[in-house]
């Protein structure tokens, strides 16, 4: 546990120096010093497990890994040997190396519902990849998306939707309509609204809550009635849901899906895989026009394929999925116990599938609150936990898990003091902490 007066002197530092040199001192705004409190946002120095070391050599239980794509915990043995493995083979090549041949082999066979895959290094380059081929398949200009999920791309179709649209012409965003999830009415009617208009539906097949039964095959059926393509976005359900993704789970076939994050195991991998008649119009065996799918210089590098390997072959075998639900099951009960034990329980709130855990810091009023998350953060740091969310790794102990119980205990002491004096401000010792997407810096 560190002290009440907790600082990190270095990292204070080390932030100013990153302003000075990147936009945003970090390479993901989820990332950025404004999403920690104030003078409070430690600078990594390395990670082993389920744990990481600031520069001010604190050490962190630390949840959301990666952003979500650090599933297995860092420095996983097995993945780190199957990367060392081709370091000294090279790691790029003027042709295919043969480790992409073995990569796409093994990747449908674990997602046994895709035809084809191609391999690129981030999320947005594979879903806007999936809407490019969307128009070109089907001949439609716009691009239908679940305006319930926060973020599929930093390519114009999507970003131009939210509040950080500097740069972006509106003609571009015009071409982008959104649909409610769960609503397979209000679908069908935008459907109708732009019959013949839309190329794709494009959605994160499950997020905070289960799909309502029934609804990934509805919209499924939409799209084949209305000649569009369903495109499932599994950057976050791919593994955590299981290791066939969500589509896997629930049994619903897109024409076309994007996975990343957990792919890697922190490594820079993410595929696009569909069905073969939707992909192959991006390859050479085919007599229609060209789809320029994707083409990247460094999406094969062969260390980055032999860790989506070792990640795929240490789930199957290893059953991960299920090791997440349980550190995950775990951790929720725990947390809301902690919660409704300090008086808490209605404020401090878990939701999500447990593989995949968030929290939600309410007001008095049971209001989202910037100031109460602020709070909530400052104590966990101080109890060595780093947790923007609560999604679990396999590296996680049990121990690791009810230490973190504590400290949530511990800060839910401190929330409900404020929620008793109904100002939150005296406990977060500077300015709260702030939405990413936001027009104003």
């Amino acid at each position: 546990m560190h002290s009440e007066d907790f600082q990190l002197p270095r990292s204070r530092a080390a932030n100013e120096r990153l302003h000075a040199l990147i936009p945003g001192g970090a390479h993901t705004y989820a990332k950025g010093d404004d999403q920690y409190p104030e003078n409070l946002a430690p600078v990594i120095s390395h990670g082993r497990g389920a744990h990481v070391w600031d520069i001010d050599d604190n050490r962190y239980i630390e949840y959301g890994s990666g952003l979500r794509s650090v599933s297995l915990g860092h420095a996983h043995p097995r993945v780190t040997e199957a990367v060392r493995r081709e370091l000294d083979r090279g790691s790029n090549f003027v042709r295919p190396s043969i480790v992409e041949l073995e990569a796409a082999e093994r990747f449908l066979a674990t997602v046994p519902t895709a035809d084809m895959v191609k391999f690129a290094k981030n999320g947005s380059d594979v879903t806007t990849a999936a809407v490019r081929l969307a128009r070109a398949v089907t001949g439609r200009p716009r691009v239908a998306i679940c305006g319930d999920h926060p973020f599929f791309s930093v390519d114009d179709w999507f970003i131009g939707t939210t509040p950080m649209s500097a740069g972006i012409p509106a003609a571009i965003t015009e071409l982008t309509v959104g649909f409610p999830y769960g609503d397979l009415a209000a679908t069908e009617a935008l459907l109708t609204r732009y019959q013949d208009e839309v190329a794709c539906l494009i959605l994160e097949p499950a997020g905070h809550n289960e799909p309502p039964p029934g609804y990934l095959a509805g919209l499924r059926e939409l799209a084949d009635r209305h000649g569009c393509l369903l495109i499932f976005d599994e950057m976050i359900s791919g593994f955590r849901w299981s290791e066939a993704g969500a589509q896997g789970l629930y049994g619903v076939v897109p024409d076309l899906s994007t996975f990343g994050k957990a792919l890697g195991n922190g490594f820079a991998v993410s595929a696009l895989a569909g069905r073969r008649e939707v992909m192959e119009p991006g390859g050479l065996r085919h007599s229609g026009d060209r789809v320029f799918l994707l083409s990247t210089t460094h999406g094969a590098e062969t260390h980055s394929l032999a860790a989506a390997m070792a990640v795929q072959a240490t789930y199957v075998e290893e059953g991960v999925t299920a090791r997440l639900h349980a550190l995950g099951e775990r951790l929720a009960a725990g947390v809301r116990d902690a919660a409704a034990g300090m008086g808490v329980g209605d404020h401090v709130v878990v939701r999500g599938r447990a593989s995949n855990l968030v929290f939600a810091t309410l007001d008095e009023n049971l209001q989202p609150s910037q100031e109460y998350r602020t709070l909530f953060l400052r104590r966990l740091l101080a109890g060595g936990v780093l947790a923007p969310s609560f999604v679990v790794s396999s590296a996680l102990s049990d121990a690791d898990i009810d230490r973190t119980v504590e400290v949530v205990a511990q800060a839910c002491a401190v929330y409900r003091k404020a929620l008793d004096s109904a100002d939150p401000t005296p406990w977060l010792a500077g300015r709260p902490v702030k939405p990413v997407f936001r027009r104003l810096a």
